[in-house]
């Protein structure tokens, strides 16, 4: 028995993916990273990956080959905010779907390395509000410009 048939199969999968996206739609940082403007189309890429990645249909490599995580992601400046602002979103939905203590211990390890390694920028991406106190992109380019025209 796999990790997949153990937790519910693809009815927890897609629970948890949804819940997901329910949250990420509300992030001001990680919703903009989404190309398409209904989630939909990520969170079937999403419940693919995780239900083949545990153990069930290979249908994510059937259809979109191997999973090259960080070659996909890396069109998207995930820095460190965008990373945790993530794990939060995954944190909902696996605290939702009421897994046994170690089945969420195995998952969330899984899903914490695997964001720990699509980060690939240390700069803030400008992307959403900036921290209390720091500067964007755009208004560090700006405060730079009107020092240099004085």
């Amino acid at each position: 028995m796999t990790f997949y048939d153990e937790v519910g199969g693809q009815a927890t999968f897609e629970r948890i993916v949804d819940v997901f996206y329910r949250e990420v739609a509300l992030d001001p940082v990680l919703k903009p990273m989404y190309p398409e403007e209904d989630l939909g189309p990520a969170a079937e890429r999403l419940t693919m990956f995780l239900v083949q990645y545990w153990g069930g249909p290979a249908t994510y490599g059937e259809r979109r080959g191997h999973p090259r995580l960080r070659m996909r992601h890396m069109p998207f400046r995930v820095d460190p905010d965008a990373r945790d602002r993530w794990l939060r979103c995954m944190r909902v939905a696996v605290d939702e779907a009421e897994l046994s203590p170690l089945h969420e211990a195995t998952l969330w390890d899984y899903l914490e390395r695997a964001a720990y390694a699509m980060v690939n920028t240390m700069e803030r991406s400008g992307i959403g509000p900036a921290p209390a106190g720091r500067q964007t992109l755009e208004t560090r380019s700006s405060s730079q410009d009107s020092t240099e025209n004085a």
